[in-house]
């Protein structure tokens, strides 16, 4: 078991690299730096492929392969397939002691179900020509293996639960729920290059509801910067993705703030709480700087490395919380809240 441990725990931090190194890839606009899958022109390396690459970078200076982009897009491949490799060995662990305290033979095979759909969606990424839908079912895959891996890492551990009333598991569900959505919602934007629609804050183009084009934006089967009739995308529609962020930001942000303050009162979840609101507050300045800053290509990639972050952050909430209980459950005594969580006496 102390393998499975160093490996479930070795995996999560590698999957951090991975998810924002990925960001950063698609960012620096590198996602196409190899444009065949898995390897690059059909070689392992870039250095392999310099002629091919070198062809191309020649015909198209400023489009989408050059030996650095290249380079990008194989580093990114290479760690995600050791991840992979790391993945088959803790499932290949989790069942070989299944039935030991801390392994979790079924989340195991689920997580390497999900990294195989992962791979799928790398290669269709690529081999689609980063069509928005693909890119970010991506990104929210990495989010899910990234929270599989953190929970697994709890059981690993063997963290025990806190007891809370079912309105503070019932909070945490909705918390999470509105994390999950607000990710997706920050994936569609960066993969359809809307993250400056809206250049100024706390308004969008002066105007507290922007005019904006919300069929269009939010039509999954299209090509990137394209109608579903094959027309430009307005701006209009990039600016309804841009602030339809906004909004999730706003409902994201405020459940998240009111787990934290909720958390931050029980003396046995205090730490979570804590933790939680550091990761809320950093995540909203760095969103904002993104804006104000005119999104620099570090401070975009430390964007998605806060809500991955958060995706732990909640993950370990959850394990400690035990959200095994129903929404439904917990909210027969969401009335309950304010009553049972109070301050423990000293």
């Amino acid at each position: 078991m102390n393998l499975y441990r160093r490996l479930v725990i070795a995996s999560l931090l590698l999957t951090l690299v991975v998810v924002v190194f990925g960001a950063y890839v698609r960012l620096a606009d590198a996602g196409l730096g190899c444009p065949d899958w898995p390897g690059c022109y059909g070689k392992l390396t870039p250095t392999q492929a310099a002629e091919q690459i070198h062809e191309a970078y020649s015909a198209d200076p400023y489009g989408p392969v050059s030996m650095r982009k290249a380079w990008k897009e194989m580093i990114h491949r290479y760690l995600a397939s050791g991840l992979g490799f790391m993945i088959i060995l803790i499932t290949a662990l989790a069942w070989r002691h299944r039935r030991q305290a801390g392994a979790a033979p079924v989340a195991a095979g689920l997580l390497l179900g999900v990294v195989i759909f992962q791979g799928m969606l790398g290669m269709w990424t690529v081999t689609l020509l980063l069509k928005p839908a693909i890119v970010t079912a991506h990104l929210i895959g990495g989010m899910t293996v990234l929270g599989l891996l953190a929970w697994l890492s709890m059981r690993a551990l063997s963290v025990p639960r806190a007891e809370v009333s079912p309105g503070v598991v019932l909070l945490s569900w909705l918390a999470f729920a509105a994390l999950a959505v607000q990710i997706a919602l920050g994936g569609w934007v960066s993969t359809n290059y809307a993250a400056l629609a809206c250049t100024d804050f706390p308004t969008c183009h002066g105007s507290w509801w922007p005019e904006a084009d919300y069929s269009n934006a939010f039509h999954i089967v299209r090509e990137l910067g394209m109608t579903a009739e094959g027309e430009l995308l307005s701006h209009e529609a990039l600016t309804a993705i841009h602030w339809m962020h906004r909004v999730g930001a706003l409902t994201a942000g405020g459940l998240l703030f009111a787990l934290a303050w909720v958390l931050s009162r029980r003396q046995a979840t205090q730490g979570l709480g804590i933790a939680l609101l550091a990761a809320v507050v950093l995540q909203v300045l760095i969103g904002v700087a993104n804006i104000i800053f005119s999104l620099p290509l570090w401070l975009a990639a430390a964007h998605n490395a806060g809500a991955a972050l958060l995706v732990v952050v909640m993950v370990c909430i959850s394990s400690r919380l035990g959200l095994a209980a129903s929404p439904a459950d917990a909210g027969q005594r969401l009335s309950g809240l304010g009553r049972v969580d109070q301050p423990q006496a000293r």
